[in-house]
């Protein structure tokens, strides 16, 4: 996505996104269509099964990435090669320091290809540089890493900040031109932080009074909750009709402080991620929404992107890679943008229920049990 989506078409996107739910499953079994793309389909593979990928995620804070995306990486670069190709897995735990010196390690080990969710897209730039120099490739996952990658994968990042602000929009009603919104945004170091934003104000802007707005460093819930409430104490709880939160955690936070401050009724407060305990306060009526980002789609392609680029395998490549992307330092990266879903109460059951992400066990524990029934989830 090289240019701005036109707002009449984000908004027809978004009614598709809200309308259906997209089964991780479903779309992973997609896949690659053999002979479909472009790329040299006589080119020799230049790597074998046993091959090295380096997978270097961000942060450990992010429930995802330890307990969906590592897992579901690992299985499919063994399924790829026949149970011979391994994943050297690294986690930063939100230091972009960490992150570099792990990313030299993996270029000084030799892996054949890195997978890397930057912490700090700029500052990696250095390292991309390094890996390429040393003929690793790289392909960005989750966030657009600036330098020369060789492709990107993620979701359509944009199109979450969209959601998010149509769902508050449309929650509003006839009272939005009128409604105080807060506004807590990402760790502005994080790219993915302005195509949400971006996206979220394509949607408020002109349409509710946004009375306050914050980054975010490191996306942390704790800055988070101090934020929230330097805007309780300086707009007024009662004043506070709702609050795009750009991310689970903080809404997490966010809700914390509401509570903090007296709060019994919640106003919507949007996510991302479809964390369990998110998914818990959508069930309570304490958060209104999430952004669910079928982790299996995302993580399964980065994994055949990374073993089809090592092995040569062009075709399948370019098959996975249809969309294009710029980052601060590079045009017209091969890129893949996966769609999202808004996770209501309404649709809990369809969504991260059918995908196998939760169970309605591990959702409706004892604690829950009476808001899962009041809204039919068993």
């Amino acid at each position: 996505m090289t240019a701005r989506t036109p707002h009449t078409s984000a908004v027809r996107r978004i009614g598709i996104t809200l309308a259906a739910s997209v089964s991780a499953l479903s779309l992973t079994a997609c896949g690659v269509i053999d002979g479909i793309g472009g790329g040299d389909s006589s080119a020799a593979p230049e790597k074998g099964d046993d091959i090295t990928v380096g997978l270097l995620l961000p942060d450990k804070d992010t429930a995802r990435f330890e307990k969906f995306d590592y897992p579901l990486i690992k299985k499919e670069v063994a399924s790829l090669t026949h149970n011979k190709g391994k994943v050297d897995y690294a986690n930063a735990e939100a230091s972009p320091d960490k992150q570099s010196r792990q990313f030299q390690q993996m270029i000084e080990d030799q892996v054949d290809v890195i997978l890397v969710d930057a912490l700090d897209a700029k500052a990696i730039a250095s390292d991309v540089r390094k890996a390429k120099d040393a003929g690793i490739p790289v392909i960005a996952y989750d966030r657009l890493a600036e330098g020369p990658i060789d492709a990107y994968v993620s979701h359509d990042n944009e199109l979450v900040g969209e959601v998010q602000g149509r769902s508050l929009v449309e929650e509003l009603g006839s009272k939005a031109a009128t409604s105080k919104v807060v506004m807590m945004n990402g760790d502005p170091a994080d790219p993915n932080t302005g195509r949400f934003k971006e996206g979220a104000l394509d949607e408020l802007e002109g349409e509710v009074d946004i009375v306050k707005r914050y980054d975010t460093d490191k996306w942390s819930p704790e800055i988070a909750k101090k934020n929230m409430q330097a805007a309780i104490a300086s707009v007024g709880l009662s004043t506070i009709a709702a609050v795009y939160s750009a991310n689970d955690g903080m809404a997490g936070a966010v809700i914390e402080a509401l509570k903090g401050a007296g709060a019994t009724k919640m106003p919507p407060v949007t996510g991302q991620d479809a964390n369990l305990d998110a998914v818990q306060r959508i069930v309570a009526g304490e958060q209104f929404m999430t952004v669910y980002k079928p982790f299996a789609q995302e993580a399964t392609n980065a994994a055949r992107m990374a073993v089809y680029k090592v092995q040569g395998r062009d075709i399948e490549f370019d098959a996975l890679t249809q969309d294009s992307v710029d980052s601060g330092s590079e045009e017209n990266i091969p890129a893949q943008l996966v769609s999202v879903v808004s996770v209501t109460k309404k649709n809990i059951k369809d969504t991260v229920v059918k995908d196998g992400v939760y169970t309605v066990k591990e959702i409706c524990t004892p604690e829950y049990a009476a808001d899962c029934a009041a809204i039919g989830l068993k």
